[in-house]
């Protein structure tokens, strides 16, 4: 017996998104070295997030497909004894005020939150299922336990989104509603950083992201009016922005992937920026995993776009590679002997198959 998508579809499924990633992540490859010939960029920092994703992808689907439980557990655990181990998750001098590495510890730590759950919607057994949404509630305990408030909170929302996945029959509208959340935090950051926000709610947020990181997003936005197609170059940031030349010690960045892209790589580097998003929430909408599983994916890699958007997360290759293995582990296909995971899924809704 199978369900109504036949193997031949959830073939021509996998096909369809891991060619549109190809292409994607081929054409972000691509415009960096183009941005970077013209202005005398350095693209090593763009070709190496864009490896980690991929190299990430790559090792989510084969252990998806081979230990759909254990692989995400691991992952999690993973994420988790990173971050602990390596407080900073990168080598060399540490940004410790007023910004920092906060983003990088709250987005493993998000993704580690997203894996467990994952790897809980994955597991049959009621106390092993218990058992990994405890982990993911631990997870949550020990991003408030390292002082990491902005982790706390997305973890928190990345479980609670996840057990309310499991009450979602139409993965769509969900994977629609992430793109929308995704959407408006990208939004207001760019309003921010273009003094379109009301005064009195712009002096709260500016007292919540410091007022070091809005300089840095208006210089970026000022660049960005600069050069509005190729951007100034990979890595150029630093060296044109004025609050960054005079910081005493400055990672060069200007704390928000969005922005980031815009000043460097212009408005078509966004644009692929949102492709590869748009791109890995469209890989969960036709994975024939469970719906909870995508959703949850789709939950935790959303969360972790809205750390990107206020913060330098995605300058960590750790974040990169946790952000492509969690849509590999939450798109692989399960190699198994009894009914997939989707028919699993489809009985438990109630709905009917084609025999």
């Amino acid at each position: 017996m199978t369900s109504a998508a036949g193997p031949d579809e959830d073939g021509d499924r996998r096909n369809v998104s891991d060619a549109a990633g190809v292409v994607v992540l081929g054409a972000c490859a691509a415009w960096s070295l183009i941005s970077a010939a013209v202005h005398d960029g350095r693209p090593e920092g763009v070709l190496l997030a864009i490896l980690a994703v991929a190299a990430g992808y790559a090792a989510g689907r084969i252990g998806g497909a081979l230990l759909p439980v254990a692989a995400p557990c691991a992952g999690a655990l993973a994420g988790v004894a990173l971050t602990l181990a390596v407080p900073h998750l990168a080598p060399g001098p540490q940004i410790v005020a007023p910004l920092g590495h906060a983003g990088a510890t709250a987005a493993v730590l998000t993704l580690s939150a997203g894996a467990a759950c994952c790897a809980a919607w994955a597991a049959t057994a009621p106390a092993l299922r218990l058992g990994l949404r405890a982990l993911a509630a631990g997870i949550a305990v020990t991003a408030g336990a390292l002082g990491s408030t902005s982790g706390f909170v997305t973890c928190t929302a990345v479980v609670l989104c996840s057990l309310a996945a499991g009450h979602i029959r139409h993965r769509g509208m969900g994977i629609a509603g992430l793109a929308v959340g995704a959407t408006s935090v990208t939004g207001l950051t760019w309003a921010v950083a273009g003094h379109a926000v009301p005064g009195g709610i712009a002096d709260w947020l500016e007292g919540r992201l410091t007022r070091h990181r809005v300089q840095l997003w208006h210089d970026a936005l000022h660049l960005t009016g600069q050069e509005p197609t190729l951007g100034v170059g990979p890595g150029r940031f630093g060296e044109l922005s004025t609050t960054a030349t005079e910081t005493l010690l400055s990672d060069g960045k200007p704390h928000s992937a969005p922005l980031q892209q815009a000043a460097e790589q212009g408005v078509v580097g966004v644009i692929l920026l949102a492709a590869a998003f748009c791109w890995m929430l469209f890989a969960l909408w036709r994975t024939t995993r469970s719906t909870p599983v995508a959703l949850t994916a789709g939950a935790a890699l959303t969360a972790l776009a809205a750390i990107a958007a206020v913060g330098n997360a995605l300058s960590f290759t750790a974040v990169s590679v946790g952000a492509g293995l969690l849509a590999g582990l939450a798109t692989a296909r399960p190699v198994t002997h009894g009914p997939r995971e989707s028919e699993i899924d489809v009985r438990a809704r109630g709905e009917r198959l084609i025999p």
